[in-house]
C-alpha cells in the first residue's frame, strides 16, 4: 500500500474519533416546541330564561325542546314559575324525579339550580329553606347552587351568615355554592369581594354575569371582572345595551366586550361553565331557539380565537 494512501487512513481514523469525542459535549439541539393552538373548549349552555322572557311565555318543556333544538348539551334550572319551582323548598320527591326524567328525555345535562331566599322569614327559617333546596339540588345532581345576593341593605347581615351556613351545608353534600352579580349587596367588584370576605368559605365562589354589571351599575364589566378573576367559577352570558337598559340581545350588538371579558377570565385560569342567560326575543319559540343558537355560534366563534 502506497504511503500516502497509509497516512490518508490513520488521518480519516483520527479526524473521525475526534469528531465523535466533539459530538458527545455539544448540547443536543431538540426541535422547537408546537406553539399550542389558540382557544378554549369552556362548556356552554344555556337556561330556560329565553323562553320565559319577562312574561313566561312559554313552558318549560318548550324550553327543554328549545335548548336541545338550538344544539346545547347542557343547561341549568335559573327561571322557576308556579308551575316548575325546581329546587325550590316546595318541590315534592315526585316532581323532582319527573324532572330529571323530562331533562334527560332530551339527551340535556343539568349543572345549575337556583336558590331563593325568603328574606322575610327568621334565619333560623331562611337556613332551614335554604338546606331543603341545597338537598334538591343534590336530588337533581347539580353541581353548582346560584344565589343572587340581598336588594336591601337591612338584609345584607343575615345573607351573609345565610351563605355561611350554605357553604359549609352544601360542601358536606359536594356541591358549590357560587354568587351572581345582580345589584344591591352584589353589584360590582366592591360589593362581591365583600361578599367574599364576609362569607369567608372557600365553598362561596362567583358566577360572573357581565351584563348585569352594566345593567345594574352601569360600570365597566372588564375593569370589575379583574379584581375578582381568579374567584370566578362560572360565567351567564348576557350581552346588555346601557344602565337599566335591554339584556335581550343578540351577543356583540350591546356594550359587553366578550372578547375582553373572556381573555381576562382564560388569564385568571377559568374553565368554565359559560351559560347563556338571554338571547334575542321573538313572537314564537322557533324565533327564541334561533337566537339561542346563534349566542351559542358566537361564543364557540370567539373561544375558537382566544
Amino acid at each position: 500500500m502506497p504511503p500516502n494512501a497509509s497516512m490518508n487512513r490513520r488521518q480519516f481514523i483520527q479526524t473521525a474519533a475526534l469528531a465523535a469525542t466533539a459530538t458527545t459535549f455539544l448540547p443536543l439541539r431538540t426541535a422547537p416546541a408546537a406553539e399550542k393552538p389558540p382557544g378554549v373548549s369552556w362548556p356552554i349552555g344555556c337556561f330556560n330564561r329565553p323562553w320565559l322572557g319577562d312574561q313566561n311565555q312559554w313552558g318549560y318543556d318548550t324550553a327543554l325542546d328549545g335548548i336541545k333544538a338550538a344544539g346545547y348539551k347542557l343547561t341549568g334550572m335559573l327561571t322557576r314559575t308556579p308551575k316548575e319551582p325546581f329546587i325550590g323548598s316546595d318541590a315534592t320527591p315526585e316532581y323532582l324525579a319527573e324532572l330529571k326524567k323530562k331533562i334527560a328525555a332530551r339527551g340535556l345535562a343539568v349543572n345549575m339550580g337556583a336558590l331563593r331566599i325568603e328574606f322575610d322569614l327568621p334565619l333560623a327559617e331562611q337556613i332551614k329553606d335554604i338546606r331543603q333546596q341545597i338537598d334538591n339540588g343534590k336530588t337533581m345532581g347539580v353541581e353548582f347552587l346560584l344565589t343572587f345576593g340581598a336588594d336591601k341593605a337591612a338584609q345584607y347581615e343575615n345573607y351573609y351568615k345565610l351563605m355561611q351556613d350554605a357553604a359549609t351545608y352544601a360542601q358536606e353534600r359536594g356541591l358549590k355554592v357560587v354568587l351572581k352579580p345582580h345589584g344591591g349587596a352584589s353589584g360590582a367588584a366592591e360589593e362581591i369581594q365583600r361578599c367574599l370576605d364576609k362569607v369567608n368559605h372557600p365553598n362561596f365562589k362567583i358566577w360572573f354575569d357581565a351584563g348585569n354589571i352594566i345593567y345594574y351599575t352601569g360600570k365597566d364589566p372588564l375593569e370589575q371582572l379583574k379584581p375578582i378573576a381568579s374567584q370566578v367559577t362560572g360565567f351567564c352570558a348576557k350581552d346588555c345595551d346601557k344602565q337599566h337598559g335591554s339584556v335581550w340581545l343578540e351577543f356583540g350588538t350591546g356594550k359587553v366586550d366578550f372578547r375582553a371579558v373572556f381573555a381576562e377570565l382564560k388569564r385568571a385560569g377559568f374553565s368554565g361553565p359559560v351559560m347563556v342567560e338571554c338571547c334575542a326575543r321573538g313572537d314564537t319559540p322557533e324565533i327564541v331557539t334561533a337566537s339561542a343558537r346563534k349566542n351559542r355560534e358566537y361564543l364557540e366563534n370567539l373561544f375558537a380565537t382566544l
